[in-house]
């Protein structure tokens, strides 16, 4: 809390400041007397600053920062004008003025102060800098550090017309190297602070080791005064996100260039967890992080939130809530606040539903309320085939597209030891290996969760299982459901029916 004095006659000005108090039961704000000491005092004659004439604001801009200034509650109060109503006006309206103007003041101080703090501020941010620059230049590979300058005039000063997307953690713009007529992707963080930087060096870190032919390759990075960059190979036919969803100017992918991509995906996302020399867990797998060049290759993308494990370790805890985007998040991550490679096959089976289906992950479809819930329904009934993207029509491969489906399913198991290993995906995928059995009725998410009676295999561990019935399902449930799909002859095991939706999980 602030209070500005001003005597017109000794043109004396005193500021004084108190804390401000908050009820505890109420939270409402306490106001409290005014101290006895002031803080600031000065000689100060408002009539060489105020005209007679003034207006009263409140104005307290910070520039390009952000605003930290917030006006709760304000008082005028003028006292001692024993001249109004006399023959001296230009007593009163020098009086009044005075009484205007102490606001007036008042702000300029508290813009003053807000200058202060941002340039603080900013020489706190430079003294970081050469801690990120030493980070930055010790990274193996040595990628290639580019001039600001370049990149601004590559993306044309980061015109809005070059954006291709955005996201938590910054802006991508699409970019031309004049030198080397090449094309790039410039990723511009948004987050200029610590939580930001050690963002931006996670990525790079881990995406700067990373080489895979179906993961977006890094070509550099540039940091200039808290300006955090970095530069990816172009990807010319965008995210596959835009081809699924993007409307009508975008051609329907075919079912061929479906399948491959996919297939790409899971080899990426089988070297992140099996290949590379730590395991690398994504965090953020969804269609609009696969990119695709210009052969409709997919390549993996957006490491913002990826992380690199020790081989020990299986899973990697997250401070700050779930990461992550709705649809695409495993149930028990709302629980543990840990990402695992079973959380980014969850992910992946989202993807792949979203591929067969053309729908994305939480659109309501035949009543329920999310598609991997009505994909379900209609392999109980025998029907899966009739999700597949009716922008087909009848141009796919039947056997292929149940096959995606009911791995799709197999992915998206509520109980993470259920669903599959990326080298089991792989073999599904390429139809080394039968298609994973998956349960006619949803299993139910419970946590903590149980380990699998003795007789009851895992699609996780095995494609071949045997046949048993896990718990939950009683003799009338299993014997009212009769497969019809293609799989006729395999036997299939089930458990209760679950929900899609966070909100209901138990």
């Amino acid at each position: 809390m602030v209070w500005v004095q001003y005597d017109g006659d000794s043109r004396q000005l005193e500021v004084f400041m108190a804390e401000q108090l908050q009820d505890p039961k109420t939270s409402d704000f306490v106001i409290r007397p005014r101290p006895t000491t002031p803080i600031l005092t000065a000689n100060l004659n408002l009539k060489d600053i105020v005209e007679q004439n003034s207006y009263f604001g409140f104005s307290a801009s910070t520039g390009s920062a952000i605003q930290l200034n917030c006006l709760l509650r304000w008082n005028l109060t003028v006292e001692n004008l024993s001249g109004v109503g006399s023959e001296d006006s230009k007593s009163q309206g020098l009086k009044i003025g005075l009484g205007v103007g102490v606001p007036v003041v008042v702000l300029l101080l508290l813009g003053l102060g807000g200058l202060v703090y941002y340039v603080h501020k900013r020489r706190r941010a430079a003294a970081s800098d050469p801690n990120i620059l030493g980070a930055l230049k010790s990274l193996p590979g040595t990628p290639r550090e580019f001039e600001f300058k370049e990149l601004k005039k590559a993306t044309n000063n980061f015109d809005e017309k070059h954006k291709l997307g955005q996201g938590g953690f910054g802006v991508v713009y699409r970019g031309v190297l004049p030198k080397e007529n090449l094309e790039v992707a410039v990723k511009k963080f948004s987050r200029d602070n610590l939580k930001g930087k050690d963002d931006f060096l996670a990525e790079l870190t881990i995406i700067n080791r990373l080489r895979h032919k179906h993961l977006v390759r890094l070509l550099g990075w540039c940091h200039k005064t808290g300006m955090l960059l970095i530069v990816y190979e172009y990807m010319p036919n965008g995210s596959l996100d835009n081809h699924l969803f993007g409307g009508p100017e975008n051609a329907t992918l075919g079912w061929s260039q479906r399948y491959k991509i996919v297939s790409g995906v899971a080899s990426a996302l089988h070297y992140l967890h099996n290949e590379y020399d730590q395991r690398v867990i994504h965090r953020d797998l969804k269609a609009s992080n696969i990119m695709l060049d210009s052969h409709f290759n997919s390549r993996l993308g957006d490491f913002g939130l990826a992380r690199a494990l020790d081989n020990e370790k299986t899973s990697y805890a997250e401070l700050e809530g779930v990461p992550g985007t709705m649809g695409y998040i495993a149930p028990e991550c709302f629980h543990t606040g840990k990402a695992t490679c079973e959380s980014d096959v969850y992910g992946f089976g989202a993807v792949l539903l979203e591929v067969a289906c053309g729908q994305r992950p939480w659109t309501k479809m035949g009543g329920f309320q999310c598609v991997v819930d009505w994909v379900w329904s209609l392999h109980r009934e025998g029907r899966v085939l009739e999700a597949v993207d009716e922008r087909l029509r009848s141009d796919y491969v039947a056997e292929e597209a149940e096959r995606l489906l009911l791995l799709g399913l197999a992915c998206s198991h509520p109980i993470a030891n259920e669903r599959p290993k990326t080298q089991a995906i792989i073999q599904i995928i390429s139809a080394s290996v039968p298609v994973p059995r998956v349960p006619p009725f949803k299993p139910a998410f419970v946590w903590p969760s149980s380990s699998m009676p003795e007789g009851v295999s895992s699609v996780a561990n095995t494609v071949s299982t045997t046949s048993s019935w896990p718990l939950g399902i009683s003799v009338s449930d299993r014997s009212e459901w009769t497969p019809r799909s293609r799989y006729d002859s395999q036997d299939s095991y089930g458990g209760a029916g679950g929900y899609c939706d966070s909100s209901s999980l138990v």
